[in-house]
């Protein structure tokens, strides 16, 4: 049996430690969300001699900064970064309680066991071996922990770049969450990098009409006017649009399982996603924009028709089709409808080449050999984001080797998240060959 290391062991503990605290983002910036999570992270690095910068949007809307000197100065920095705030978990639907951080069946369990605590203990647990152990990345480390991920990046990512820009001076590429992660493909491991990741648009639907009495003819009424708008958007099949990151993809899995794909017959692509097993969601949702209804409020009394009903609609968009997405959605809406922007950010897409995505493809081999790395998009999005606004490009790369059956797709937002401990381990390892510049002997 393979021994586990210091590093690995801690990776595990700092995660589950992280999940014990309560991070969640109700999105409304009630309460301080990440100070806690944030001073936890800071105590770890300091006591082992590290000097963490925490720095605050608002009260309690914490963000972590340690830049590590790398050992080739002519090297630009690299961004290793993630998040401390987590969706919110309603316990009565969990198997264990989303905060417990309990370990059981080889799995940590609990509220950000994949989003992304998991990640986080491995950037500490790392940093704190480079302390200890005295070594030393090849590019300077900028390891950044921000705030408020889940809800936009207004109080983290996005204020940070914006007041903060000196913490990333020299990077030209940074590493985050939901990215090379394995599923099995025809008996094949596959490790899929996040190379781009889509638009967001949540955006508000207001319907305004004729109040009056609910016994009355109303040929006013904003209520259904606002029901045939998110009737039409939510059902509307968006074209098919492959962005060179899911043809390369599709292509890779083509060659894997000896299936073809027509680009323009979108049941033949179904068929080629399918091979992708329970994670094929995550993929099946970047052929194309999508727009979902999500929430909806109108009226305050059953005999009367309200003034004004609302909706909000979340719509992702293939990198670059902001534009005419837009247009569509107003056009689904049809008129009487305005739109009232509540959060939107751009589409990303970086090429899946080049020497640092090599690195990456190497660290991953060194771990795993025999294994395919193949690049996706992500259907959400990061604060790779707000950090592309410095120019830096972003990749997903949060590496764990998964059992081919586990819905890891699922445990995003899910009820009962959990990760495997042992894909912890990999993970720490193969983060480590990546910092410490590629292959080698076994990473202890």
């Amino acid at each position: 049996m393979e021994s586990i290391s210091r590093t690995e062991t801690e990776a595990v503990q700092i995660a589950q430690r992280l999940i014990r605290i309560d991070s969640s983002n109700y999105g409304d910036n009630a309460g301080p969300v990440e100070r806690e999570a944030a001073e936890c992270i800071a105590e770890l690095l300091s006591d082992v001699g590290w000097d963490p910068t925490l720095v605050e949007s608002a009260p309690g809307r914490t963000t972590v900064l340690l830049r590590i000197e790398g050992t080739d100065p002519s090297r630009p920095a690299l961004v290793l970064h993630g998040h401390t705030d987590v969706v919110p978990a309603r316990a009565e639907d969990w198997t264990v309680p989303p905060f417990a951080g309990e370990e059981r069946d080889g799995m940590l369990w609990g509220r950000g066991a994949v989003d992304m605590k998991d990640m986080l203990g491995m950037m500490v647990a790392i940093a704190r071996d480079m302390k200890r152990s005295g070594w030393r990345p090849e590019r300077d480390v900028v390891l950044t922990v921000f705030a408020d991920e889940e809800a936009g990046g207004r109080y983290g990512g996005h204020w940070v770049v914006d007041n903060h820009p000196e913490f990333f001076e020299g990077a030209t590429e940074a590493v985050s969450e939901v990215g090379g992660y394995s599923v099995t493909v025809n008996g094949r491991r596959v490790y899929l990098l996040q190379t781009a990741e889509k638009g967001l648009h949540w955006l508000g639907l207001v319907a305004r009409g004729t109040a009056g009495h609910g016994s009355l003819v109303n040929e006013d009424n904003a209520v259904t006017r606002l029901a045939g708008a998110v009737d039409r958007i939510g059902r509307h099949v968006w074209p098919t649009d492959l962005t060179p990151t899911v043809r390369t993809l599709l292509d890779g899995v083509a060659d894997l399982t000896g299936l073809t794909y027509d680009p323009e017959d979108r049941n033949s692509i179904l068929n080629l996603v399918d091979a992708l097993g329970p994670s094929k969601a995550f993929v099946q949702a970047s052929l194309s924009t999508r727009a979902n209804p999500t929430q909806l409020d109108a009226g305050y009394k059953a005999n009367v028709i309200p003034g004004e009903a609302r909706a909000v609609v979340d719509m992702r968009t293939i990198p670059g089709r902001d534009e005419e997405a837009l247009a569509e959605l107003k056009r689904l809406a049809g008129p009487g409808i305005e739109f009232e922007p509540i959060n939107q950010d751009i589409g990303l897409e970086v090429p899946f080449e080049g020497e640092f995505v090599d690195s990456m493809v190497d660290a991953v081999l060194a771990e795993d050999p025999g294994a395919v790395v193949l690049p996706y998009m992500l259907s959400g999005g990061t604060d790779n984001k707000s950090l592309s606004k410095l120019g830096i490009r972003g990749y997903g790369f949060t590496p764990l080797r998964l059992p081919g059956e586990l819905n890891f797709a699922a445990m995003f937002h899910g009820v009962d998240e959990r990760v495997p401990v042992d894909a912890i381990h990999f993970g720490t390892r193969t983060l480590t060959r990546l910092l410490r510049g590629g292959g080698g002997g076994p990473i202890r």
